[in-house]
């Protein structure tokens, strides 16, 4: 299944989807139906510029979001949060990488609404992804910052594209679990709605204002589809530290512009980035493949296990050995 569309703000998504899954969007809710899969998608409108679109389903056959984007960065902005277990792809120009991986640092995305996007969603798979929808003046108000940030005043006063990536902790994955579950006969079920995204809100910019940013670089379609390579290729063999003047060369950007980008949109250094990644791959490993303290180390290039050790240990405050136990 394939739905296409404009971002722009008067999109009425869910109607768009109804009419692909030719359902009735019955009290801001639409149900999957049991032929196509199971689950629904929900719509919670706070204000008429502040509205939620909350997914949650699985279907029988691949669902591909083709999002064009508008001719403008536009005021309306989309924050889109993905909690989902499996991966999903995301294709950019004629490049297809992996966007959601078990180092989730893609797993809320801030875009102007003039970056083209395209995420397929394979079948038998859980959707679970919450659209945050707010127009930059509500945005704006509602954050009152108390010192000027580059990175913010990039969104909330659109002037050229921006895109920014953030990853997501155990807070604001409760945030989005709570979110999804139904407040059918809560008097009080508008405000319940407000609280909870509004703590994803100070989730989202409070990781952005931390990166002490000191300026705001436009973000093209072409620079965009160059950092999808590069990272992907970063994040393509976890054993071998990323060299910069071979990513420079395969993203066809200059060293310099590619740093400067990449911490831009991803929040950190891609040898940072890097070594997040391979901390994040060294869990998973040991805690749910099982491997043993020295097969991870090996498997992911150290041949200084005390080094693997020391390094795991900054990463997720426990030593590798006490982590796989579930100590």
């Amino acid at each position: 299944m394939i739905i296409e569309f404009v971002t722009q703000p008067q999109l009425d998504f869910m109607s768009l989807f109804a009419e692909a899954l030719k359902v009735e969007v019955v009290n801001n809710e639409l149900q999957i139906p049991p032929a196509m899969g199971e689950g629904f998608v929900r719509r919670v409108a706070l204000n008429d510029d502040f509205r939620l679109l909350i997914h949650r389903y699985r279907l029988k056959e691949d669902l591909v979001l083709k999002r064009i984007g508008s001719k403008d960065p536009a005021s309306f902005i989309s924050i889109i949060f993905y909690s989902n277990d499996e991966p999903v792809t995301l294709v950019t120009g004629e490049q297809q990488v992996q966007q959601f991986t078990r180092y989730n640092a893609m797993a809320i995305q801030i875009a102007s609404n003039n970056l083209d996007s395209v995420i397929t969603f394979q079948a038998n798979t859980e959707i679970y992804f919450t659209v945050a929808g707010i127009s930059a003046a509500r945005l704006d108000a509602m954050l009152t910052l108390s010192r000027p940030d580059p990175l913010v005043d990039a969104i909330t006063n659109p002037k050229g594209s921006f895109l920014f990536y953030e990853s997501m902790a155990a807070e604001a994955q409760i945030a989005l679990k709570q979110l999804s579950e139904p407040q059918t006969g809560n008097p009080l079920a508008s405000f319940y709605y407000r609280v909870r995204v509004e703590s994803l809100l100070y989730y989202v910019f409070d990781k952005l204002c931390n990166r002490q940013a000191t300026q705001h670089s436009p973000v093209n379609k072409a620079d965009v589809e160059k950092l999808f390579i590069i990272r992907t290729a970063v994040l393509s063999d976890l054993s071998q530290p990323p060299s910069l003047p071979d990513l420079a060369k395969l993203g066809g950007m200059s060293e310099t512009k590619m740093k400067e980008l990449f911490r831009q949109v991803f929040g950190d250094s891609i040898y940072n980035y890097y070594q997040t990644a391979r901390m994040e791959e060294a869990a998973y490993l040991l805690k749910y493949k099982h491997y043993s303290v020295s097969e991870v180390g090996y498997q992911l290039g150290f041949s200084n296990l005390s080094h693997f050790s020391r390094l795991f240990e900054r990463h997720h405050q426990q030593k590798p050995k006490k982590y796989a136990s579930g100590g």
